[in-house]
Order: structure tokens, then C-alpha cells, then sequence
């Protein structure tokens, strides 16, 4: 006999954390630096380390990002359902207002995001958010 466990995942199960985890912060930075330069890029993570946490819709993010999403059978979303069935709390999301070229890189989190519109394209998510 097999059990297949179907809990369905809605914005009620999804926990985050209070800040960022401290490795989100070197990813950010290896993003980044293919778009700035390292100083540009050592700057932007000094002001997201000191940013307060902010929340957008995952729709609204999506739409200033002008990123495609990700597909439900993606390991990374995959990994992200799991955690959220597990109640396992996510990372706030660090994002970089491009005022230059008027959108928002997600410096961070992309996968999260797709994760989280998934379940609900209307759920806020955490973020930490700074302009260039």
C-alpha cells in the first residue's frame, strides 16, 4: 500500500525567518559582481546588511524583475516545498531597486520567489531592498 502525503501548501504554511541567513549574503555578492564591479558590489551588500526588512507581493516582484518563472518540477523549488511541508522558515529575499533601469534585480532568493508564487502569487515576502 502506498501513502502518498498530500498536504497542499498555501501561504498559511509558509514561514520565514527574521533576516536573511549569512550565506545569502556571499551569494548575493557573487550574483551581483557579473553586474557591478567587486567595489559597486561590496557597497550593495553593506547597505542590504543594514536595510530593514520590507515586504512585497511575489506577483509585484515578478513584475519588476521582468524574470521568467521557474517551473514547479525545478530541484530548487522542489527542495523549497519540501522545507515549507516541513515548516521549515525561509530566508527574506535581498533585492537591488535599479533606478537606472527601472527594475529590481533579485540579488538573492530567485528560487524562493518562484517557490513562493507557486503556492501564491499574492503572499508577501520578506525582503531587504536598497536602491542603486
Amino acid at each position: 500500500m502506498i501513502i502518498i502525503n498530500v498536504m497542499k501548501l498555501s501561504k498559511k504554511n509558509i514561514k520565514w525567518l527574521s533576516k536573511p541567513e549569512k550565506h545569502d549574503y556571499p551569494a548575493a555578492r557573487s550574483y551581483l559582481n557579473l553586474i557591478f564591479d567587486i567595489t559597486k558590489c561590496d557597497l550593495i551588500i553593506k547597505e542590504l546588511k543594514y536595510a530593514p526588512i520590507t515586504k512585497f507581493k511575489a506577483k509585484d516582484i515578478f513584475r519588476a524583475s521582468s524574470l521568467s518563472l521557474l517551473g514547479i518540477s525545478n530541484l530548487h523549488i522542489k527542495k523549497n516545498n519540501k522545507k515549507i511541508k516541513k515548516g521549515v522558515a525561509l530566508s527574506p529575499i535581498l533585492l537591488v531597486r535599479d533606478t537606472t533601469n527601472s527594475k529590481v534585480i533579485i540579488a538573492d532568493g530567485y528560487h524562493r520567489l518562484c517557490t513562493i508564487y507557486s503556492i501564491d502569487e499574492d503572499a508577501e515576502i520578506p525582503t531587504k531592498i536598497v536602491s542603486i
